[in-house]
């Protein structure tokens, strides 16, 4: 069995904790490498399967990322997730479908394409700050918070944008900053571990690039229903989901579900890295 382990070219050898995934899919006989998405001489039936990991330039080159994934799924070529879901998963429209299904997502406008951006008419009166990103993006790409005194200004930086691309407008929400955000990671569509990220002082961003702070917890049992509950709104089977989302007052506020490239936190979780790795061989055998 031969697996590709999908990254980018600013990781041609994966993030070292995903790197740890080689040595252990050779103790089930299962040969696994890292390839580049987007290296155009590989020849792609020469694997068994494909395994999204670390391509993180996917929102960039968003138009050789979609022909790719449409190359791959003429193929036949078998991939972890499906493109099916990653095709869903990397446009953040699809938070639309999560709240028409239940589940609580953070206030959200969703914008189309326009020639005429004009947030003002489109911001709820009440709120007072506001998060405002590309739908297709990842890792706070062209992401901004901003009061909404300074709209005007915020329309004129990203009227340009929202020619070529949908956005999201959201509330601002405090908490970010004080409770931070709390991934939910699931394998095979089962509850593996959580981990809480929070910010450094005056930002909102928690990436650990930006200086964010990671640590494992463990959410209460009602917690970890409700993000089971957003995983099971998938039919499809699923080597892995991260559930992002805010806790206020006991409850989850969905940010976003990743199917794509996440990082999973083996480094923060023990026993993670071997959980993944049985529910690879689970799913291909």
């Amino acid at each position: 069995m031969k697996i590709a382990l999908l990254t980018c070219e600013k990781l041609p050898e994966l993030t070292p904790a995903d790197q740890l995934l080689i040595p252990e899919l050779a103790k089930h006989d299962i040969v696994a490498k890292p390839v580049i998405w987007s290296d155009k001489t590989i020849n792609w039936k020469q694997y068994d399967y494909l395994i999204f990991r670390n391509t993180w330039d996917y929102f960039e080159k968003e138009t050789e990322f979609n022909l790719w994934l449409d190359q791959i799924e003429k193929s036949g070529i078998k991939t972890l997730n499906s493109i099916e879901i990653i095709k869903q998963n990397k446009h953040k429209f699809y938070l639309r479908e999560m709240e028409n299904q239940g589940i609580s997502i953070l206030p959200t406008v969703f914008i189309d394409k326009t020639n005429s951006l004009n947030l003002a008419e489109l911001i709820p009166s009440h709120w007072k700050k506001a998060v405002i990103k590309p739908a297709f993006s990842a890792g706070s790409y062209l992401t901004e918070v901003f009061d909404v005194a300074n709209i005007e200004k915020v329309n004129a930086d990203y009227k340009d944008l929202a020619q070529e691309k949908e956005l999201l407008l959201q509330e601002f929400m405090p908490e970010i900053q004080i409770v931070g955000e709390t991934s939910f990671i699931f394998f095979n569509k089962k509850f593996s571990h959580a981990v809480n990220k929070k910010p450094v002082e005056g930002d909102f961003r928690v990436q650990s690039q930006f200086g964010g702070k990671y640590i494992l917890v463990q959410p209460s049992q009602e917690l970890i229903e409700k993000a089971q509950r957003v995983v099971d709104t998938f039919d499809e089977n699923l080597l892995y989901a991260r559930v992002d989302g805010i806790i206020i007052d006991d409850e989850l506020f969905l940010m976003e579900i990743e199917c794509i490239e996440p990082d999973l936190y083996f480094d923060i979780s023990e026993g993670a890295l071997e959980r993944f790795v049985a529910s690879i061989v689970e799913l291909i055998q």
